[in-house]
């Protein structure tokens, strides 16, 4: 049987791999303008002397950036959510829920009006991300300091800090967009609710290595969450600083979600959904875990932006509302499964 388990995982991730190749091609074909496979696939090629100009325009300059940052963005906040359930170890911790989301979309808001009036000389792709992280870090912080004791994580109070700071962000937000001049509130709005246009290439590469940075950071750390699965003195006894290690994931986790947020704006429940999604396939072991929740995470966002341009066409909707459409059910089937749990115990 374990066996068959072990074949059966080696089959998954060529298998997404591609699912995710598939599912980009699709990105490049769909939108307002119907383009179809071979245009696309063609028009990535060097050999698109026969595709007409305005059709290579929006391949190569709007919809292929569009597609690569949602591959990196949704790799960035799977992994993101990897982490931050295996440093507090429990399925409900999520960057969003937290209030790390809110945190890196509070200091990238910040960003956008302080660039706005000028009282900052830094191009979008530095200051911007370097605002999120810091929100982002300093709502980790705080989550983690108040939710932290002697004995342990405190999923609870964990949860109520999320929503203080939830709910102070969105009162900074507020006041952000009231002092704010017409486009800067334009851009505020829908960068709040998610959103992946005009991706620019200084947005993908910055993305792009951010993710594969953090994705290799996890997973060289794979064996240090698995034996912090098991608790906090088991990890000491095994020879890990936990102390340490928590300050590092602490630190990376706000860079990856700070990069995210500041790129794409608020994308909710991805980097719940998707840990989840990985244990039901191939387990808890993080060594599989965090390469699976990056392609998966890649792959579900890239589906959400298809949905998001598809549905209303030849309007879109904000990505984020799509993914909170598809998170939070399984938000509440998770809180369901919790609340038996307990009852059962």
């Amino acid at each position: 049987m374990q066996a068959s388990f072990r074949s059966s995982q080696s089959h998954v991730f060529p298998a997404l791999i591609v699912a995710l190749v598939v599912v980009g091609v699709t990105s490049i074909a769909v939108g307002q303008w119907q383009l179809g496979w071979l245009t696309s696939l063609q028009s990535l090629t060097p050999w698109h002397d026969n595709v007409e100009p305005h059709v290579l325009a929006i391949v190569q300059q709007v919809r292929l950036p569009r597609t690569l940052l949602c591959i990196f963005i949704g790799a960035l906040l799977a992994v993101c959510g990897t982490l931050m359930q295996g440093l507090f170890r429990n399925p409900l911790a999520d960057p969003g829920i937290i209030g790390v989301s809110g945190g890196a979309s509070l200091g990238g808001a910040l960003g956008l009006l302080l660039l706005s009036w000028g009282s900052i000389e830094a191009s979008f792709v530095f200051s911007v991300p370097a605002f999120a992280f810091i929100g982002a870090l300093l709502a980790t912080l705080f989550v983690y300091r108040i939710g932290t004791t002697a004995m342990g994580s405190s999923v609870t109070i964990m949860l109520l800090a999320g929503i203080a700071i939830s709910a102070l962000s969105g009162a900074a937000l507020g006041l952000i967009n009231y002092v704010a001049d017409n486009q800067t509130l334009r851009d505020i709005a829908l960068w709040s609710m998610g959103s992946l246009t005009g991706a620019t290439w200084g947005q993908i590469v910055l993305t792009g290595i951010a993710a594969c940075l953090l994705t290799v950071f996890a997973y060289q750390r794979a064996r240090h969450l698995n034996a912090l699965l098991l608790g906090e003195n088991e990890a000491a006894y095994l020879g890990i600083d936990v102390h340490h290690l928590k300050r590092l994931l602490i630190v990376v986790t706000a860079a990856g979600m700070g990069i995210a947020v500041s790129a794409a704006g608020l994308i909710g429940f991805v980097g719940l959904v998707i840990p989840h999604i990985g244990r039901l396939i191939a387990g808890p072991d993080h060594r599989t875990l965090v390469p699976l929740s990056a392609i998966l995470g890649a792959l579900l966002l890239t589906l959400a932006d298809i949905v998001a341009r598809v549905i209303v066409a030849p309007a879109e909707l904000p990505v984020g509302i799509i993914t909170a459409l598809m998170g939070a059910p399984f938000f509440l089937w998770l809180l369901i499964q919790q609340r038996k749990a307990v009852v059962h115990e």
